[in-house]
């Protein structure tokens, strides 16, 4: 096939360079948020305490928000449903800044409605993804979109620090505003996908009903955020219980999304044996065996190598885990499918960061880098026993194939 042939640039075309810059737009702001919210308040009365708490308030948003907007998308127009989204997301943050004074519910209120108001759009802006390819493209198309996720990650920090240090605390809020209302014009261009009807015997049946059936894929992919929730987190404590500077914390976390980008890439390139649900289930088993010898191998260069493995095999586990939703998700579903999904993975990494800091005040950084893993692997051997289970939703039994990446 010609897309076989030419690879990634089968995928430079008009539309997709367009939805790139509306990928750029609206993720930025979602990575740039939390580390903003926290700069945003230090030099309040609140201090970190008040820019920990709006932070974890915008998760929330996001968590309350992705399942509840993302099944409006299967029945109203997508681009108009993810642009007024955007465009309150961009309203909150714009309002931070003008509020610094205000009281904390307010405050908390707006980083809510932040999270929350666009929290449909990562599934949304995925699901436009996969219907502008042709359908052999598809795992391409995801590996480059995760690329897009990594980069945009890696950059985020250092944008927030340069911009709150050098020019006032406000400033990446207000960035994130210009970027999420930036992504509105531009999302319009892009053509509305067709709507997907309901496929023979799913007609009639509740959305709610149709997302449970990808529960394992949800359960793995909180498993996948559960440990990159333990390694960033605790990774500060890690670094000083060893005696290493702290400010190799950020050097090491870049790396990671570095080589999370190049692990995507590199999983577009080809064809990979296995069915895609055994492929996430292979790559989340060696991400668990790299975060483990985080806590074993010495020194920084070992800390390092660790994790920048444990990021090749991450950004695996994410794009395989969107392909097997699809395959047990009807066409109409797919939208709210990856939002639930969305949803999921946050309160994963919520809850591991809680669990985290509780780890910490009895035991060191590795044991409770240790204990992530743990915790990991059982949710990932549950799922694995689930998705041996009968029937996907999306797709008749057996028409999952190897993956065409």
């Amino acid at each position: 096939m010609a897309a076989e042939r030419s690879g990634y640039r089968a995928l430079v075309t008009r539309d997709l360079l367009l939805w790139s810059l509306v990928a750029l737009a609206g993720k930025a702001p979602v990575a740039m948020a939390p580390l903003a919210l926290v700069f945003f308040s230090r030099g309040s009365s609140g201090g970190y305490a008040l820019g920990a708490t709006l932070a974890s308030a915008y998760v929330l948003g996001e968590v309350v928000g992705a399942p509840l907007l993302g099944a409006r998308l299967a029945r109203r127009p997508m681009r108009r449903e993810l642009s007024a989204g955007l465009l309150v997301g961009a309203a909150a943050f714009a309002a931070l800044p003008l509020a610094g004074d205000a009281p904390a519910p307010v405050l908390l209120a707006l980083a809510f409605l932040a999270g929350g108001a666009p929290a449909a759009c990562p599934g949304g802006v995925r699901s436009l993804l996969t219907r502008l390819v042709p359908e052999e493209s598809v795992p391409r198309a995801l590996s480059a979109e995760a690329v897009l996720t990594q980069i945009t990650w890696a950059a985020a920090p250092a944008v927030v620090v340069l911009l709150a240090l050098q020019v006032f605390p406000g400033a990446p809020l207000v960035l994130a505003a210009v970027l999420a209302a930036a992504a509105c014009p531009l999302l319009l261009l892009l053509p509305e996908p067709a709507a997907a009807t309901p496929a023979e015997g799913h007609t009639g049946r509740p959305m709610a009903r149709t997302l449970l059936a990808g529960w394992p894929v949800y359960l793995t992919s909180a498993a996948a955020m559960a440990m990159l929730a333990t390694a960033e987190l605790v990774l500060p404590a890690l670094l000083e219980d060893r005696g290493i500077a702290l400010g190799w914390s950020g050097i090491l976390l870049a790396g990671f999304a570095l080589a999370s980008a190049l692990g995507a890439f590199c999983y577009g390139l080809r064809t990979w044996p296995g069915a895609v649900r055994v492929q996430s289930l292979v790559l989340l088993a060696a991400t668990a065996a790299c975060v483990a010898l985080v806590t074993v191998l010495p020194g920084l260069p070992g800390i390092a190598v660790a994790l920048a493995a444990a990021g090749v095999f991450q950004s695996g586990v994410m794009v395989s885990r969107s392909l097997s939703l699809r395959d047990r998700l009807p066409e109409h579903a797919h939208a709210a499918g990856y939002s639930m999904m969305y949803a999921v993975q946050g309160a994963g990494y919520s809850l591991t960061a809680s669990l985290s800091a509780l780890v910490l005040r009895v035991a060191d950084a590795s044991t409770a880098i240790l204990g992530g893993v743990v915790v990991a692997v059982v949710i990932t051997a549950v799922s694995a026993l689930a998705e041996r289970g009968p029937a996907r939703a999306g797709r008749p039994l057996g028409a999952e194939q190897d993956a065409p990446v």
